[in-house]
C-alpha cells in the first residue's frame, strides 16, 4: 500500500501532542507519585467531569471504533450491535452498585476489588483468585487496543514489519508501546485522564463527519440499508449475514448484551476509574450522563453498514477487521484520514493506559504485598506497580500474536468470559454475607475452566451451543450460570460442615456514607469543585 505522507504527518502531530500531555500530567495537581494511592488512583480526587471523560474513554476505544463496526460489516447485528443494549443495561446497575463499592473502598483504603474480597471473606485465596482473574481478563482487552493502533498505521501505508538482526519486528507498534509504557510509568492515572479530553473531542469530530459525509457520498441511508439487506438475502447458509436478528439468534444476542453489561464495571480499569472519583455524587452523575455515549456508540456501529455499501478494498493482512480504516481512506482526504487514524489510536491509548494501571494495582496490592513482601513501603509499592504496568503490556502483545479470532471483537468477549466469574465475590457480596468463601472459590475455578474451554474449543469464539437447551449462548453467561449454581448449592453444605468464612473485618457502618472526605479536582482548573463541601446523607 502506498505510504500516505499527508495522513501520517497529521497523525504524527496529534500523537506527539498526547504524548507530551501524558508526561505533563505528572505535574497536574502535584502529588507524591511514590504512593500507590496517588499514582494508581490520582488521590481519589477526580470530580464529575473528569470522571465522565475517564470512564467514557473505556467505552470509546478500539473496540467501538474498529472491532464493533468490523463485526457489523462481517456478520451483522448479533456480533456488532449487542453493545448498544449492553451499555443501556449497565448504567442502572452502576447507579446501584458502584456508590456502595466506592464508600467501602474509601473508608477502608482499598485500591482494588481483591482488597475488598480479602477483608469481606477473610480469605487470601479468594482475593488472589479475583486478582489473578482481573489481570488475565485485561490482557486480551489491551491487545485489542494495540490492534487498533496497528490497523490505523496500516491504513496510512506505514510499513509495520522491520527486520532487525534477522528478526521481524513491528517497529511502529513497538514505538507506540514504549511511549505508552513511559508516560504511564511517569504519570500514572493522571495521564489517561488528561489525554481523555483531547481524545473525546477528536473522536466526536470524526464520528460527526463519518455519519454525515459518508452517507452523502453513498446516496443516503436508504441506499446503505438496501446494500445491507442485499448482502443479507444473498448470504450462504454456512455464513449467514442479517440486517435483522432472526429468532434463532435472540438468545445469543441477549446473552452477549447481558454478559457485556455485567462485565463492564468488574474490569480493574473501570473500577480504577470509579475509585479515582471524589464522591458518590460524581459516580451517580456519571451513571446518569454516560448514556449519552451510548447514542454515539449506536451511530458509530452503523459505520460498519456504510462499509458494506462502499465496499472499500481491504487492507492486506487485516481482512474484514480492518474495514474501517479502508473505508476512511476512500471517503476522506488524506489529511482528515490521518486525523481519524490519530483519533482511533489515541482512543486506544487511553483505555490501554487505564488497563495497565488497574492490573498493576492488583499485582502490587494482592500478590506482591500479600505474598512476596508484606512489609513493603509506599515507595516500594509504587515502584512495583510502575514496573508491572510495563510488563502487562508485553503480555497483551502475546495475546495479539497467538490468539487470532476471526472477529477481533472476540478478544474483548474473551476477557468478559473471565472477569464475569468474579461477580459473585465482588458485587453480590456488597449486599450479602451469606455466600461461603470455599463455595465461591470452587465456583470460580469450575467456571473459569469451562468458560476457557468453550472459547478455544469453538475455534476462538465466545459463542457456544448449550446442549441441554440447544441454543447458542455467550460462554461468559453459560460459565457464570454454572458458577452461581455451584455457589448456591455448596454454600449451605460447607456451612453445615463447619467450613465457614473467615472474619469479616468490614462493618455495616462501613457501607454507609457520612460526608465526602476528599477534595475533587474541577475539570478546568485546580480549584475545588462545589461538591467538595457538601454533605451527603447516609
Amino acid at each position: 500500500m502506498t505510504f500516505k505522507w499527508d495522513a501520517f504527518l497529521v497523525f504524527l502531530f496529534f500523537f506527539v501532542l498526547v504524548t507530551v500531555l501524558g508526561f505533563v500530567a505528572a505535574r497536574w495537581r502535584r502529588a507524591n507519585l511514590d504512593q500507590l494511592d496517588e499514582w494508581g488512583l490520582a488521590g481519589r480526587r477526580f470530580g464529575t467531569i473528569i470522571t465522565w471523560f475517564l470512564l467514557g474513554g473505556d467505552i470509546y476505544s478500539a473496540v467501538t471504533f474498529i472491532a464493533v463496526p468490523a463485526a457489523m460489516y462481517a456478520v451483522g447485528a448479533v456480533s456488532g450491535f449487542y453493545l448498544i443494549p449492553s451499555t443501556t443495561i449497565v448504567y442502572p446497575l452502576a447507579f446501584i452498585l458502584l456508590p456502595r463499592f466506592w464508600i467501602i473502598c474509601k473508608k477502608k483504603g482499598y485500591v482494588t476489588a481483591a482488597d475488598f474480597v480479602r477483608d469481606r471473606f477473610g480469605s487470601r485465596g479468594l482475593a488472589l483468585a479475583v486478582a489473578f482473574t482481573g489481570i488475565l481478563a485485561t490482557q486480551p482487552f489491551i491487545a485489542l487496543q494495540m490492534y487498533g493502533i496497528e490497523v490505523s498505521l496500516a491504513g496510512m501505508g506505514v510499513p509495520l514489519t522491520t527486520s532487525i538482526f534477522g528478526l521481524d519486528i513491528e517497529l511502529p507498534l513497538l514505538v507506540a508501546f514504549l511511549i505508552l509504557a513511559a508516560y504511564t510509568y511517569t504519570s500514572g492515572l493522571r495521564a489517561p485522564a488528561m489525554i481523555a479530553f483531547v481524545k473525546d473531542i477528536m473522536i466526536f469530530i470524526v464520528l460527526f463527519v463519518a455519519i454525515t459525509v459518508i452517507p452523502a457520498q453513498l446516496g443516503g441511508f436508504g441506499k446503505i440499508f438496501a446494500a445491507v439487506h442485499h448482502k443479507a438475502t444473498h448470504a450462504t447458509p454456512l455464513a449467514p449475514f442479517f440486517d435483522i436478528i432472526p429468532p434463532e439468534q435472540y438468545a445469543t444476542y441477549a446473552t452477549l448484551a447481558l454478559g457485556s453489561a455485567l462485565a463492564l464495571f468488574l474490569y480493574p480499569h473501570t473500577l480504577t476509574g470509579v475509585l479515582s472519583s471524589s464522591s458518590t455524587k460524581a459516580i451517580k452523575r456519571n451513571a446518569a450522563f454516560l448514556p449519552l455515549y451510548t447514542l454515539m456508540l449506536a451511530l458509530l456501529a452503523m459505520v460498519g453498514y456504510m462499509a458494506i455499501a462502499a465496499n472499500p478494498p481491504l487492507l492486506a493482512g487485516f481482512g474484514k477487521n480492518g474495514v474501517i480504516p479502508a473505508l476512511f481512506n476512500i471517503s476522506f482526504p488524506g489529511w482528515f484520514a490521518g486525523f481519524a487514524f490519530a483519533a482511533i489510536s489515541i482512543g486506544a491509548l487511553v483505555p490501554a493506559a487505564m488497563m495497565s494501571i488497574g492490573t498493576a494495582n492488583l499485582f502490587t496490592r494482592n500478590i506482591y504485598k500479600e505474598y512476596l513482601k508484606k512489609d513493603a513501603t509506599d515507595r516500594q509499592e509504587s515502584q512495583v506497580a510502575k514496573m508491572t504496568s510495563v510488563v502487562v503490556k508485553l503480555g497483551a502483545l502475546l495475546f495479539l500474536v497467538y490468539i487470532q479470532p476471526t472477529q477481533i471483537v472476540f478478544l474483548q468477549l474473551l476477557g468478559g468470559i473471565w472477569i464475569l466469574q468474579t461477580l459473585p465475590a465482588v458485587f453480590l457480596s456488597l449486599h450479602t454475607r451469606w455466600l461461603n468463601r470455599w463455595a465461591l472459590l470452587i465456583g470460580w475455578g469450575a467456571a473459569m475452566g469451562v468458560g476457557t474451554w468453550l472459547f478455544f474449543a469453538n475455534n476462538n469464539s465466545p459463542i457456544a451451543v448449550v446442549p441441554v437447551l440447544n441454543v447458542s449462548l455467550y460462554s461468559g453467561i453459560t460459565a457464570l450460570a454454572l458458577n452461581l449454581v455451584i455457589v448456591v448449592v455448596l454454600t449451605p453444605l460447607f456451612n453445615l460442615l463447619g467450613a465457614q468464612n473467615g472474619r469479616d473485618t468490614t462493618t455495616p457502618d462501613d457501607y454507609l456514607e457520612d460526608t465526602v472526605a476528599v477534595e475533587p479536582i474541577d475539570s478546568h482548573s485546580n480549584r475545588l469543585a462545589p461538591e467538595a463541601t457538601q454533605k451527603t446523607p447516609a
